[in-house]
Protein backbone atom coordinates (compact mmCIF):
# COMPACT_ATOMS: atom_id res chain seq x y z
CA UNK A 1 0.00 0.00 0.00
CA UNK A 2 2.99 2.36 1.22
CA UNK A 3 4.55 1.76 -2.22
CA UNK A 4 1.00 2.59 -4.30
CA UNK A 5 0.81 5.65 -2.41
CA UNK A 6 3.69 7.06 -3.06
CA UNK A 7 3.59 5.99 -7.24
CA UNK A 8 0.38 7.84 -7.31
CA UNK A 9 1.57 10.93 -5.74
CA UNK A 10 4.24 11.29 -7.73
CA UNK A 11 2.03 10.25 -10.55
CA UNK A 12 -0.52 13.48 -9.89
CA UNK A 13 -0.62 15.55 -13.14
CA UNK A 14 0.45 18.78 -12.00
CA UNK A 15 2.54 17.35 -9.38
CA UNK A 16 1.89 19.99 -6.77
CA UNK A 17 1.76 17.54 -3.81
CA UNK A 18 5.59 16.40 -4.91
CA UNK A 19 6.53 19.94 -5.43
CA UNK A 20 5.30 21.15 -2.36
CA UNK A 21 6.75 18.54 0.00
CA UNK A 22 10.22 19.26 -1.52
CA UNK A 23 9.59 23.10 -0.96
CA UNK A 24 8.97 22.64 2.78
CA UNK A 25 12.00 20.24 3.11
CA UNK A 26 14.32 22.77 1.09
CA UNK A 27 13.73 26.36 0.97
CA UNK A 28 15.34 28.38 -1.78
CA UNK A 29 15.25 32.43 -2.44
CA UNK A 30 12.45 32.67 -5.11
CA UNK A 31 15.03 34.09 -7.82
CA UNK A 32 17.32 31.17 -7.17
CA UNK A 33 14.48 28.20 -7.64
CA UNK A 34 13.52 30.36 -10.68
CA UNK A 35 16.79 30.88 -12.47
CA UNK A 36 19.27 28.57 -10.90
CA UNK A 37 18.85 25.88 -13.08
CA UNK A 38 20.12 28.42 -16.03
CA UNK A 39 22.99 29.88 -14.42
CA UNK A 40 24.10 26.93 -13.85
CA UNK A 41 23.62 25.04 -17.28
CA UNK A 42 25.55 29.02 -18.22
CA UNK A 43 28.22 27.86 -15.77
CA UNK A 44 29.01 24.76 -17.28
CA UNK A 45 29.14 25.80 -20.76
CA UNK A 46 31.68 28.70 -19.21
CA UNK A 47 34.18 26.16 -18.41
CA UNK A 48 33.47 23.92 -20.86
CA UNK A 49 34.20 26.52 -23.53
CA UNK A 50 36.79 28.10 -22.25
CA UNK A 51 39.88 27.24 -23.98
CA UNK A 52 38.56 24.21 -25.87
CA UNK A 53 41.23 25.27 -28.53
CA UNK A 54 43.70 25.71 -26.40
CA UNK A 55 44.86 21.84 -26.00
CA UNK A 56 46.33 20.09 -29.14
CA UNK A 57 44.67 17.34 -30.71
CA UNK A 58 46.84 14.66 -29.05
CA UNK A 59 46.83 10.74 -30.33
CA UNK A 60 43.34 9.16 -29.49
CA UNK A 61 41.94 12.63 -31.08
CA UNK A 62 43.85 11.81 -34.09
CA UNK A 63 42.43 8.20 -34.21
CA UNK A 64 38.67 9.68 -33.65
CA UNK A 65 39.68 12.28 -36.69
CA UNK A 66 41.04 8.93 -38.98
CA UNK A 67 38.13 7.08 -38.31
CA UNK A 68 35.76 9.59 -38.73
CA UNK A 69 36.98 10.49 -42.65
CA UNK A 70 35.92 6.95 -43.97
CA UNK A 71 31.92 6.33 -44.92
CA UNK A 72 29.80 4.89 -42.64
CA UNK A 73 30.02 1.67 -44.22
CA UNK A 74 33.67 1.57 -43.49
CA UNK A 75 33.23 2.96 -40.21
CA UNK A 76 31.18 0.32 -39.22
CA UNK A 77 34.37 -2.56 -40.74
CA UNK A 78 36.94 -0.26 -38.64
CA UNK A 79 35.45 0.34 -35.14
CA UNK A 80 34.50 -3.49 -35.62
CA UNK A 81 38.73 -3.95 -35.89
CA UNK A 82 39.54 -0.99 -33.19
CA UNK A 83 38.23 -0.88 -29.32
CA UNK A 84 35.39 1.06 -29.21
CA UNK A 85 32.15 0.58 -31.13
CA UNK A 86 31.18 3.13 -34.10
CA UNK A 87 28.45 4.99 -32.90
CA UNK A 88 30.59 7.83 -32.03
CA UNK A 89 32.76 8.23 -34.81
CA UNK A 90 29.46 7.87 -37.27
CA UNK A 91 28.12 11.30 -35.25
CA UNK A 92 31.81 12.42 -35.65
CA UNK A 93 31.67 12.24 -39.60
CA UNK A 94 28.05 13.53 -39.81
CA UNK A 95 28.95 16.65 -37.21
CA UNK A 96 32.14 17.48 -39.65
CA UNK A 97 30.09 17.48 -42.68
CA UNK A 98 28.02 19.77 -41.38
CA UNK A 99 30.08 21.84 -39.56
CA UNK A 100 33.57 21.17 -40.66
CA UNK A 101 37.11 19.88 -38.82
CA UNK A 102 38.19 22.80 -36.85
CA UNK A 103 39.57 22.22 -33.66
CA UNK A 104 36.28 24.42 -31.96
CA UNK A 105 34.05 22.36 -34.20
CA UNK A 106 34.91 19.05 -33.99
CA UNK A 107 35.42 19.54 -29.59
CA UNK A 108 32.09 21.02 -29.98
CA UNK A 109 30.85 17.56 -30.14
CA UNK A 110 31.32 16.48 -26.67
CA UNK A 111 31.17 20.12 -25.34
CA UNK A 112 27.77 19.91 -26.01
CA UNK A 113 26.95 16.41 -24.33
CA UNK A 114 29.07 17.73 -21.45
CA UNK A 115 26.60 20.88 -20.56
CA UNK A 116 23.33 18.25 -21.40
CA UNK A 117 24.73 15.75 -18.96
CA UNK A 118 24.82 18.60 -16.38
CA UNK A 119 21.06 19.29 -16.99
CA UNK A 120 20.54 15.29 -16.48
CA UNK A 121 22.15 15.45 -13.26
CA UNK A 122 19.98 18.42 -11.91
CA UNK A 123 16.80 16.23 -13.85
CA UNK A 124 17.90 13.17 -12.05
CA UNK A 125 18.35 14.81 -8.21
CA UNK A 126 15.44 16.33 -8.47
CA UNK A 127 13.49 13.78 -9.21
CA UNK A 128 14.78 11.59 -6.38
CA UNK A 129 15.47 14.33 -3.97
CA UNK A 130 14.37 18.31 -4.25
CA UNK A 131 15.19 21.35 -5.66
CA UNK A 132 18.06 22.26 -3.12
CA UNK A 133 19.88 19.26 -3.73
CA UNK A 134 19.36 19.45 -7.69
CA UNK A 135 20.97 22.89 -7.66
CA UNK A 136 23.84 21.43 -5.68
CA UNK A 137 23.89 18.59 -7.71
CA UNK A 138 24.18 20.89 -10.71
CA UNK A 139 26.67 23.39 -9.47
CA UNK A 140 28.64 20.46 -8.28
CA UNK A 141 28.60 18.60 -11.78
CA UNK A 142 29.05 21.42 -13.68
CA UNK A 143 32.62 22.26 -12.07
CA UNK A 144 33.68 18.28 -11.64
CA UNK A 145 37.06 18.25 -13.84
CA UNK A 146 37.28 15.03 -15.23
CA UNK A 147 33.60 15.69 -16.56
CA UNK A 148 35.05 19.44 -18.32
CA UNK A 149 38.63 17.28 -19.38
CA UNK A 150 36.78 14.57 -20.90
CA UNK A 151 34.07 17.41 -22.96
CA UNK A 152 36.86 18.93 -24.62
CA UNK A 153 38.17 16.04 -26.18
CA UNK A 154 37.59 14.18 -29.67
CA UNK A 155 36.12 11.22 -28.06
CA UNK A 156 33.20 9.16 -27.21
CA UNK A 157 33.35 9.45 -23.45
CA UNK A 158 31.02 12.97 -23.01
CA UNK A 159 28.70 11.28 -25.10
CA UNK A 160 28.77 8.06 -22.95
CA UNK A 161 27.79 10.13 -20.01
CA UNK A 162 24.83 11.66 -21.94
CA UNK A 163 23.50 7.83 -22.52
CA UNK A 164 23.94 6.61 -18.96
CA UNK A 165 22.59 9.11 -16.74
CA UNK A 166 19.35 9.61 -19.41
CA UNK A 167 18.98 5.84 -18.91
CA UNK A 168 18.88 6.73 -15.19
CA UNK A 169 16.60 8.61 -15.42
CA UNK A 170 14.39 6.71 -17.41
CA UNK A 171 14.72 3.80 -14.69
CA UNK A 172 13.85 6.24 -12.04
CA UNK A 173 10.61 7.25 -13.66
CA UNK A 174 9.53 3.59 -14.51
CA UNK A 175 10.28 2.98 -10.65
CA UNK A 176 8.52 5.56 -9.67
CA UNK A 177 5.25 4.57 -12.62
CA UNK A 178 5.65 0.85 -13.15
CA UNK A 179 2.51 0.59 -15.67
CA UNK A 180 4.19 3.04 -17.65
CA UNK A 181 6.35 0.93 -19.89
CA UNK A 182 7.20 3.71 -22.17
CA UNK A 183 9.78 4.22 -19.80
CA UNK A 184 11.81 1.17 -20.41
CA UNK A 185 11.15 1.77 -24.35
CA UNK A 186 13.60 4.82 -23.72
CA UNK A 187 15.90 3.13 -21.23
CA UNK A 188 16.45 0.15 -24.07
CA UNK A 189 17.30 2.90 -26.57
CA UNK A 190 19.68 5.10 -24.33
CA UNK A 191 21.55 1.94 -23.26
CA UNK A 192 21.37 -0.06 -26.73
CA UNK A 193 23.08 3.98 -27.76
CA UNK A 194 25.91 3.10 -25.04
CA UNK A 195 26.55 0.27 -26.30
CA UNK A 196 27.10 1.43 -29.38
CA UNK A 197 29.64 4.03 -28.01
CA UNK A 198 31.00 2.19 -24.85
CA UNK A 199 31.74 -1.02 -24.17
CA UNK A 200 31.79 -0.16 -20.49
CA UNK A 201 27.91 0.70 -20.38
CA UNK A 202 27.69 -3.02 -19.27
CA UNK A 203 28.67 -1.44 -16.21
CA UNK A 204 25.84 0.52 -16.09
CA UNK A 205 23.37 -2.07 -16.40
CA UNK A 206 25.13 -4.37 -14.10
CA UNK A 207 24.37 -1.63 -11.43
CA UNK A 208 20.58 -1.14 -12.54
CA UNK A 209 20.24 -5.03 -11.58
CA UNK A 210 21.75 -4.37 -8.36
CA UNK A 211 19.86 -1.58 -7.58
CA UNK A 212 16.59 -3.15 -8.35
CA UNK A 213 17.88 -6.54 -6.67
CA UNK A 214 18.86 -4.38 -3.58
CA UNK A 215 14.62 -3.36 -3.49
CA UNK A 216 13.84 -6.13 -3.96
CA UNK A 217 15.64 -8.44 -1.00
CA UNK A 218 14.78 -5.10 1.68
CA UNK A 219 13.36 -6.79 4.44
CA UNK A 220 10.48 -3.75 5.16
CA UNK A 221 9.07 -2.55 1.98
CA UNK A 222 10.49 -5.06 -0.85
CA UNK A 223 9.96 -3.64 -4.30
CA UNK A 224 9.69 -6.57 -7.13
CA UNK A 225 10.37 -4.62 -10.23
CA UNK A 226 13.04 -7.17 -11.03
CA UNK A 227 10.65 -9.72 -11.52
CA UNK A 228 8.52 -7.80 -13.82
CA UNK A 229 8.36 -9.09 -17.30
CA UNK A 230 8.23 -6.01 -19.00
CA UNK A 231 11.88 -4.99 -17.14
CA UNK A 232 13.25 -8.63 -18.62
CA UNK A 233 11.78 -7.55 -22.21
CA UNK A 234 13.72 -4.09 -21.76
CA UNK A 235 17.29 -5.83 -21.56
CA UNK A 236 16.08 -8.59 -24.36
CA UNK A 237 15.83 -5.70 -26.30
CA UNK A 238 19.11 -4.12 -25.12
CA UNK A 239 20.49 -7.22 -26.84
CA UNK A 240 18.75 -7.51 -29.77
CA UNK A 241 19.36 -4.36 -30.72
CA UNK A 242 22.74 -4.75 -30.25
CA UNK A 243 23.26 -8.46 -32.11
CA UNK A 244 24.07 -6.80 -35.25
CA UNK A 245 27.35 -5.79 -33.58
CA UNK A 246 28.01 -9.10 -31.79
CA UNK A 247 29.69 -10.43 -34.90
CA UNK A 248 32.22 -7.79 -34.84
CA UNK A 249 32.72 -7.59 -31.04
CA UNK A 250 33.07 -11.71 -31.23
CA UNK A 251 35.88 -10.66 -33.65
CA UNK A 252 37.68 -8.34 -31.76
CA UNK A 253 38.13 -10.68 -28.77
CA UNK A 254 39.38 -13.21 -30.95
CA UNK A 255 42.44 -10.94 -31.76
CA UNK A 256 43.46 -9.72 -28.59
CA UNK A 257 46.84 -10.80 -29.25
CA UNK A 258 46.65 -8.40 -32.14
CA UNK A 259 45.24 -5.93 -30.10
CA UNK A 260 48.20 -6.23 -27.71
CA UNK A 261 51.16 -6.94 -30.47
CA UNK A 262 49.85 -3.03 -31.59
CA UNK A 263 49.59 -1.53 -27.90
CA UNK A 264 46.23 -0.59 -28.10
CA UNK A 265 45.02 -3.34 -24.92
CA UNK A 266 47.59 -4.39 -22.81
CA UNK A 267 49.23 -0.76 -22.32
CA UNK A 268 47.51 -0.09 -18.75
CA UNK A 269 49.69 0.07 -15.60
CA UNK A 270 48.98 -3.05 -13.39
CA UNK A 271 46.94 -1.34 -10.01
CA UNK A 272 48.20 -0.52 -6.76
CA UNK A 273 46.53 -0.36 -3.28
CA UNK A 274 47.41 3.49 -3.77
CA UNK A 275 44.96 3.41 -7.22
CA UNK A 276 41.61 3.43 -5.62
CA UNK A 277 42.51 6.70 -4.14
CA UNK A 278 44.63 7.78 -7.13
CA UNK A 279 41.18 7.78 -9.58
CA UNK A 280 39.28 9.46 -6.91
CA UNK A 281 42.18 12.45 -7.11
CA UNK A 282 42.21 12.22 -10.68
CA UNK A 283 38.41 12.57 -10.75
CA UNK A 284 38.68 15.76 -8.55
CA UNK A 285 41.49 17.50 -9.28
CA UNK A 286 43.45 15.26 -12.94
CA UNK A 287 45.91 14.42 -10.75
CA UNK A 288 46.92 11.16 -9.47
CA UNK A 289 47.79 12.79 -5.97
CA UNK A 290 50.99 10.67 -5.56
CA UNK A 291 52.90 14.10 -4.02
CA UNK A 292 50.57 14.69 -1.44
CA UNK A 293 51.19 14.02 1.79
CA UNK A 294 49.82 10.48 2.71
CA UNK A 295 47.28 11.47 5.52
CA UNK A 296 46.01 13.96 3.15
CA UNK A 297 46.30 11.10 0.05
CA UNK A 298 44.28 8.86 2.02
CA UNK A 299 41.71 11.32 3.89
CA UNK A 300 39.60 12.72 1.31
CA UNK A 301 38.99 9.42 -0.37
CA UNK A 302 38.10 8.16 2.79
CA UNK A 303 35.92 11.21 3.67
CA UNK A 304 33.73 10.61 0.89
CA UNK A 305 33.34 7.23 0.97
CA UNK A 306 31.96 7.79 4.40
CA UNK A 307 30.13 10.15 3.73
CA UNK A 308 28.30 8.14 0.72
CA UNK A 309 27.99 5.06 2.87
CA UNK A 310 26.13 7.62 6.08
CA UNK A 311 23.72 8.82 3.15
CA UNK A 312 23.07 5.44 1.65
CA UNK A 313 22.66 4.15 5.80
CA UNK A 314 20.41 6.79 6.89
CA UNK A 315 18.17 6.83 3.72
CA UNK A 316 14.44 5.20 4.63
CA UNK A 317 13.20 6.03 1.32
CA UNK A 318 10.90 3.34 0.14
CA UNK A 319 13.40 3.36 -2.80
CA UNK A 320 16.44 4.31 -1.42
CA UNK A 321 17.28 7.06 -4.01
CA UNK A 322 20.66 7.30 -2.73
CA UNK A 323 21.70 3.58 -2.89
CA UNK A 324 20.99 3.99 -6.98
CA UNK A 325 23.25 6.96 -6.69
CA UNK A 326 25.67 5.23 -4.89
CA UNK A 327 25.94 2.09 -6.82
CA UNK A 328 25.94 3.30 -10.06
CA UNK A 329 29.32 5.49 -9.12
CA UNK A 330 30.97 2.67 -6.98
CA UNK A 331 30.06 -0.16 -8.19
CA UNK A 332 31.77 0.05 -11.67
CA UNK A 333 34.79 1.54 -10.56
CA UNK A 334 35.19 -0.69 -7.85
CA UNK A 335 34.36 -3.62 -10.62
CA UNK A 336 37.33 -2.41 -12.79
CA UNK A 337 40.03 -1.68 -10.05
CA UNK A 338 39.66 -5.68 -8.97
CA UNK A 339 39.64 -6.76 -12.76
CA UNK A 340 42.55 -4.59 -12.76
CA UNK A 341 44.29 -7.22 -10.55
CA UNK A 342 44.33 -9.82 -13.23
CA UNK A 343 44.07 -7.74 -16.34
CA UNK A 344 44.74 -3.76 -16.09
CA UNK A 345 41.55 -1.58 -17.50
CA UNK A 346 41.98 1.19 -14.60
CA UNK A 347 41.62 4.20 -16.66
CA UNK A 348 40.43 7.35 -15.57
CA UNK A 349 38.25 8.75 -18.85
CA UNK A 350 36.98 4.84 -19.17
CA UNK A 351 35.32 5.38 -16.29
CA UNK A 352 34.34 9.37 -16.57
CA UNK A 353 30.54 8.47 -17.10
CA UNK A 354 30.35 6.66 -13.72
CA UNK A 355 32.29 9.38 -11.89
CA UNK A 356 29.56 11.79 -13.31
CA UNK A 357 27.28 10.19 -9.91
CA UNK A 358 29.87 11.58 -7.22
CA UNK A 359 28.97 14.84 -7.32
CA UNK A 360 24.95 13.63 -7.21
CA UNK A 361 25.07 11.71 -4.28
CA UNK A 362 27.14 13.97 -2.46
CA UNK A 363 24.51 16.99 -3.22
CA UNK A 364 21.96 14.20 -1.44
CA UNK A 365 24.14 13.97 1.31
CA UNK A 366 24.66 17.73 1.79
CA UNK A 367 21.41 18.85 1.51
CA UNK A 368 20.32 15.94 4.59
CA UNK A 369 22.81 17.27 6.49
CA UNK A 370 22.11 21.24 6.12
CA UNK A 371 18.90 21.28 8.15
CA UNK A 372 20.39 19.60 11.52
CA UNK A 373 24.01 20.14 10.80
CA UNK A 374 24.92 23.28 8.44
CA UNK A 375 28.10 23.86 9.53
CA UNK A 376 29.46 20.45 8.89
CA UNK A 377 27.19 20.45 5.17
CA UNK A 378 29.15 24.08 4.82
CA UNK A 379 32.25 22.60 5.31
CA UNK A 380 31.63 19.80 3.07
CA UNK A 381 30.36 21.79 0.12
CA UNK A 382 33.43 24.27 0.22
CA UNK A 383 36.18 21.24 0.85
CA UNK A 384 34.46 19.95 -2.78
CA UNK A 385 34.01 22.96 -4.22
CA UNK A 386 37.36 23.96 -3.72
CA UNK A 387 38.92 20.94 -4.88
CA UNK A 388 37.39 20.97 -7.98
CA UNK A 389 38.64 24.73 -8.50
CA UNK A 390 41.93 23.12 -7.89
CA UNK A 391 41.01 20.51 -11.28
CA UNK A 392 39.78 23.41 -13.15
CA UNK A 393 42.89 25.21 -13.04
CA UNK A 394 45.26 21.58 -13.77
CA UNK A 395 42.65 21.58 -16.53
CA UNK A 396 43.54 25.09 -17.72
CA UNK A 397 46.88 25.44 -17.08
CA UNK A 398 48.31 24.67 -20.75
CA UNK A 399 51.50 25.79 -22.39
CA UNK A 400 50.62 26.51 -25.95
CA UNK A 401 54.06 26.82 -27.04
CA UNK A 402 55.00 22.59 -25.63
CA UNK A 403 52.10 20.81 -28.28
CA UNK A 404 52.72 18.76 -30.90
CA UNK A 405 50.73 21.42 -33.34
CA UNK A 406 53.95 23.81 -32.88
CA UNK A 407 56.14 21.35 -34.30
CA UNK A 408 54.10 20.83 -36.74
CA UNK A 409 53.38 23.93 -37.76
CA UNK A 410 57.54 24.65 -37.53
CA UNK A 411 57.39 22.10 -40.47
CA UNK A 412 54.77 23.54 -41.97
CA UNK A 413 55.96 26.74 -42.63
CA UNK A 414 59.63 25.45 -43.34
CA UNK A 415 58.28 22.88 -45.81
CA UNK A 416 59.58 23.00 -49.44
CA UNK A 417 57.81 21.37 -52.12
CA UNK A 418 58.86 17.63 -52.70
CA UNK A 419 60.02 17.39 -49.50
CA UNK A 420 59.37 14.35 -47.60
CA UNK A 421 57.94 13.42 -44.06
CA UNK A 422 58.60 10.63 -42.19
CA UNK A 423 57.02 9.68 -38.62
CA UNK A 424 58.46 7.31 -36.27
CA UNK A 425 55.29 6.29 -34.08
CA UNK A 426 51.58 5.53 -35.22
CA UNK A 427 50.56 7.74 -32.00
CA UNK A 428 52.24 11.00 -33.65
CA UNK A 429 51.25 10.19 -37.12
CA UNK A 430 47.24 10.21 -36.20
CA UNK A 431 47.58 14.23 -34.64
CA UNK A 432 50.14 14.65 -37.80
CA UNK A 433 47.78 14.53 -40.42
CA UNK A 434 45.26 16.85 -38.32
CA UNK A 435 47.33 19.57 -38.55
CA UNK A 436 49.79 19.03 -41.39
CA UNK A 437 49.07 22.09 -44.43
CA UNK A 438 51.78 20.78 -47.11
CA UNK A 439 50.95 19.00 -49.52
CA UNK A 440 53.09 15.59 -48.62
CA UNK A 441 52.11 12.81 -47.53
CA UNK A 442 53.41 11.70 -44.48
CA UNK A 443 55.12 8.29 -43.99
CA UNK A 444 55.31 5.88 -40.91
CA UNK A 445 58.71 4.73 -39.92
CA UNK A 446 58.43 0.39 -39.59
CA UNK A 447 61.32 -0.54 -39.36
CA UNK A 448 62.06 -4.51 -39.12
CA UNK A 449 62.71 -5.24 -35.43
CA UNK A 450 65.87 -7.17 -34.30
CA UNK A 451 64.98 -10.12 -34.82
CA UNK A 452 63.77 -9.61 -38.58
CA UNK A 453 60.13 -9.79 -38.31
CA UNK A 454 58.21 -6.60 -39.29
CA UNK A 455 57.16 -3.37 -37.05
CA UNK A 456 54.17 -2.43 -38.88
CA UNK A 457 51.05 -2.36 -37.12
CA UNK A 458 48.31 -4.74 -37.82
CA UNK A 459 44.80 -4.45 -39.04
CA UNK A 460 43.58 -4.43 -35.62
CA UNK A 461 43.30 -1.20 -33.12
CA UNK A 462 44.82 1.78 -34.97
CA UNK A 463 46.65 -0.02 -37.26
CA UNK A 464 43.22 -0.72 -38.87
CA UNK A 465 43.23 2.95 -39.74
CA UNK A 466 46.07 3.01 -42.07
CA UNK A 467 46.31 -0.65 -43.49
CA UNK A 468 44.28 0.22 -46.40
CA UNK A 469 46.63 2.55 -47.21
CA UNK A 470 49.81 0.19 -46.34
CA UNK A 471 52.25 -0.02 -49.15
CA UNK A 472 51.79 3.99 -49.86
CA UNK A 473 52.30 4.69 -45.76
CA UNK A 474 54.69 2.12 -44.53
CA UNK A 475 58.24 3.02 -45.14
CA UNK A 476 60.83 -0.52 -44.05
CA UNK A 477 63.98 1.38 -44.53
CA UNK A 478 64.93 5.43 -44.80
CA UNK A 479 67.25 4.20 -47.81
CA UNK A 480 64.20 3.16 -49.89
CA UNK A 481 63.16 6.71 -49.90
CA UNK A 482 63.71 8.05 -53.34
CA UNK A 483 65.38 11.18 -53.70
CA UNK A 484 63.35 14.11 -54.82
CA UNK A 485 64.47 17.61 -52.93
CA UNK A 486 67.07 15.62 -51.58
CA UNK A 487 65.14 17.09 -47.88
CA UNK A 488 63.79 15.17 -45.47
CA UNK A 489 61.53 15.54 -41.91
CA UNK A 490 61.73 13.34 -39.36
CA UNK A 491 59.37 13.05 -36.57
CA UNK A 492 60.26 11.42 -33.68
CA UNK A 493 59.96 11.64 -29.55
CA UNK A 494 61.96 14.07 -28.05
CA UNK A 495 62.85 12.63 -24.48
CA UNK A 496 63.89 8.69 -26.26
CA UNK A 497 67.15 7.92 -27.83
CA UNK A 498 66.74 8.45 -31.86
CA UNK A 499 63.72 6.02 -33.18
CA UNK A 500 65.60 6.56 -36.43
CA UNK A 501 68.81 5.22 -35.55
CA UNK A 502 71.22 4.67 -37.48
CA UNK A 503 70.59 7.13 -40.38
CA UNK A 504 71.82 6.52 -43.67
CA UNK A 505 75.46 7.54 -44.53
CA UNK A 506 76.26 10.78 -45.73
CA UNK A 507 72.93 12.54 -44.31
CA UNK A 508 73.23 15.72 -42.48
CA UNK A 509 70.97 17.42 -40.59
CA UNK A 510 70.45 21.26 -40.78
CA UNK A 511 67.46 21.93 -38.65
CA UNK A 512 65.90 21.01 -35.68
CA UNK A 513 62.82 22.34 -33.37
CA UNK A 514 61.02 20.41 -30.17
CA UNK A 515 57.26 20.75 -28.86
CA UNK A 516 55.09 18.45 -26.96
CA UNK A 517 57.10 15.48 -26.82
CA UNK A 518 57.64 16.16 -30.41
CA UNK A 519 61.15 16.67 -32.13
CA UNK A 520 61.16 17.85 -35.63
CA UNK A 521 64.25 17.32 -37.81
CA UNK A 522 65.21 18.66 -41.39
CA UNK A 523 67.84 16.21 -43.03
CA UNK A 524 69.34 16.96 -46.10
CA UNK A 525 69.61 13.05 -48.03
CA UNK A 526 73.29 14.32 -49.02
CA UNK A 527 75.75 16.94 -47.74
CA UNK A 528 75.19 19.09 -50.73
CA UNK A 529 73.77 22.74 -49.20
CA UNK A 530 69.79 23.35 -49.36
Amino acid sequence: MEYRRETELAGKPDGRAGRTRATALSPLPQWLADYGFWLILVLAAAVRFYDLTAAAIWGDEGSSLLMSQYSLGDIWFHAAHDVHPPLYFMLLHGWIELFGDGIFSIRSLSALPGIATVALGFWLVRLVANPRAALLAGLLLALLPTAVRYSQEVRMYSLLGLWLLGATIALVYWVKHPLRTRYLAIYALLLTAGFYTHYFTALCVVAHWTYLLLLRLHPTHPVKLITRPAWWLSNVAIVALFMPWLPGLIDLLQHLDQLKANGDVGWELPVTLSSLPSMVWDFLIQDDGDALPWPIFIALPLLLLVVIAVTVVRDRSLFRWSALLAIYTLLPLLTVYGVSFISPVFVERYLTAFALGLPLILALAIDRLWDGFRVLALALLVLLLGTELVGLKTNATIDVNDQTSVMVEFVNQHYVEGDQIVISDLLWYMPYVYYNRTDAAPMLYTPPLTDGTSSRPNAYGFGTLVDDNAEKIYLDHLSELPPGTGRVWLISTADQPDEFAPLPTGWQKVSETEAGNNRARLFLMSARKP
